[in-house]
């Protein structure tokens, strides 16, 4: 019989969803009142690429269901984050965009927890988180793979 535990790949990933929760709750702690994490990711996400995505793409960007996509797009949108517009060449597909105001509760759920984050790196030391994001990556590019 084969024994395929790895102590090392179960502390690896036990740090892992730790720090994920952790991490979780402080930035949820700092989020302006009503914004979820979800939220602020989609906003950051249209922020950083700067161009009009579909429903289905960003459900596949942030590995979500469409289903649970929409739900966060509705929210986003009643909220005037992001503008919902159909698309002009197939009526089944909507585009979403950043709004102004999107791109403003985005800022500033940056703006109430970076000094929290950028404390955390002070306190680890920048050479050492700097030493750590290579293989953070390649973490997250093999999981990204599966």
């Amino acid at each position: 019989m084969r024994d395929d535990s790895d102590p090392l790949a179960a502390t690896l990933f036990a740090e892992v969803f730790m720090v994920d929760q952790l991490a979780r709750n402080v930035v949820s702690r700092a989020l302006p009142k009503g914004m979820e994490i979800s939220h602020f990711s989609v906003l950051n996400h249209l922020a950083h690429i700067g161009e009009e995505r579909t429903p289905a793409q960003l459900a596949a960007t942030f590995h979500v269901t469409r289903g649970a996509m929409t739900n966060t797009l509705s929210k986003l949108e009643w909220a005037g984050h992001v503008h919902i517009r159909p698309d002009w060449d197939d009526a089944r597909r909507k585009f979403v965009s950043i709004s102004p105001a999107g791109r403003q509760a985005r800022d500033a759920a940056l703006a109430s927890f970076m000094p929290v984050i950028a404390d955390v790196v002070r306190s680890i030391g920048p050479d050492k988180v700097r030493a750590t994001l290579p293989v953070l990556r390649a973490l997250r590019n093999r999981l990204d793979a599966d």
